[in-house]
């Protein structure tokens, strides 16, 4: 909490002029709001319901809440047939099930997807929608006929309102080093990837940081054995408003990452890449996130919801960079009741492993091939921990390593 010690009326006048300097910098600096028609996929509620009444083989089904052992115990008593009919009649439940089996995840999800097309489909030929939703309905179609593209691997689907949904690049079941990508604002299954300005959105990040990875292995880490999952399956700000500039979808999401993570096969370590609003997120869940995540890198944060470093409560490793001309940091890092996202990260005062982003340009440039910020994310998300470039030149972020980290035994 930012304190001030003047008299409360100049505090609050203070406070006052910091918000509305918050807002009006995401207004005119490319936070802004895009307005969205609600939809009427298929809802995973009424799946859930269904799910609560079912059962197999005379069992009842477990909560999908469950911790990921529960359910992984689950899903180990049944055979390959009970499970792919669990998949077949609730894809909306076993989609999304941390614990469950990745390969029947994804089958799931593939499941869902074809359903959530089909639906589409019919919205865009439905006249009762104003031409704005049946656009928005052929554009969620295509979306989703891209998911569903052979060799996709959806980790995590869910089409009601705006639509959440995770990807997995490598073999997952298998790696030896995993990165989670948390994307910031206006993330929804309509922007999770882009044609133009690919590098701006989950599917471009994940895919640019997955060959990036893949360069950088060094040589305990065989190649195939990285997994990069570009995670969108939280509810992010639309933009300008209210929700950008307080943590509770942040508090929210930071539930779903905690699961996610908890859920994630095998025991490999974890590594978190966290770009703008996405770092907030990173930052509220940092002190509930289990010790297999090793890592947290943020770029471009508007804040972590802590003073230092030391204040995340976390026993990750955190790294923090900002290029030069990114907007964000003319944005006040400050907190003031439930308003702002507190101290800098790059500043020498929060603690951070402070990196060099040179080549990255803007806001949304962190992903860009051929530059220094994606070289720095590679070496952390293989361990390569004495590659990383320092944002002075020097050797500070680099302190207490001597070489890769070590592997876990396969």
């Amino acid at each position: 909490m930012t304190s001030f010690d003047s008299a409360p009326s100049l505090s609050m006048s203070r406070a006052l002029l910091a918000l509305a300097v918050v807002l009006l910098m995401l207004a005119t600096t490319g936070w802004t709001a895009i307005h969205r028609e609600p939809t009427d996929g298929a809802s995973r509620d009424a799946a859930l319901a269904a799910w609560e009444r079912g059962g197999v083989a005379g069992r009842k089904l477990p909560d999908p809440e469950a911790p990921p052992r529960v359910i992984a115990s689950f899903f180990a008593t049944l055979v390959p047939a009970g499970r792919a009919r669990l998949a077949e009649r609730y894809p909306l439940v076993v989609g999304n099930l941390n614990g469950a089996p990745v390969a029947l995840r994804y089958r799931a999800n593939h499941i869902a997807l074809e359903q959530a097309r089909t639906m589409e489909k019919r919205r865009m030929r439905d006249r009762r929608l104003s031409p704005d939703g049946r656009h928005q309905a052929s554009r969620r179609m295509h979306r989703f006929e891209s998911l569903l593209e052979p060799g996709r691997q959806i980790l995590a689907f869910d089409p009601g309102g705006d639509g959440r949904v995770a990807e997995v690049f490598g073999d997952l079941g298998r790696a030896r080093r995993v990165s989670v990508i948390v994307p910031g604002v206006d993330t929804n299954v309509l922007t999770f990837e882009r044609s133009r300005r690919k590098y701006t959105a989950p599917v471009g990040m994940a895919e640019s940081l997955y060959a990036a990875e893949r360069s950088a292995s060094p040589g305990a880490l065989p190649q195939g054995r990285i997994a990069v999952i570009a995670w969108a399956d939280y509810t992010s700000p639309d933009g300008v408003g209210m929700d950008a500039a307080v943590g509770k979808l942040a508090e929210d999401g930071a539930v779903r990452l905690g699961a996610l993570v908890g859920g994630l096969p095998g025991t490999a370590p974890v590594s978190l890449f966290c770009h703008s609003y996405g770092s907030v997120l990173c930052g509220v869940a940092a002190r509930r996130l289990p010790p297999r995540v090793t890592d947290i890198a943020v770029a471009g944060s508007p804040g972590m919801r802590a003073d230092s470093a030391r204040g995340l409560r976390s026993t990750a490793r955190v790294w923090a960079m900002r290029d030069a001309d990114d907007w964000i940091q003319d944005v006040p890092y400050l907190e003031v009741g439930v308003f702002g996202h507190g101290a800098d990260p790059v500043s020498s005062a929060f603690g951070a492993r402070v990196l060099s982003s040179k080549g990255a340009i803007g806001h949304t440039g962190y992903f860009e091939p051929g530059t220094e910020s994606l070289r720095n994310f590679a070496a952390i998300g293989v361990g390569a921990y004495d590659e990383v470039s320092c944002a002075s030149g020097g050797t500070a972020c680099r302190s207490g390593f001597s070489g890769p980290a070590e592997l876990p035994r396969a």
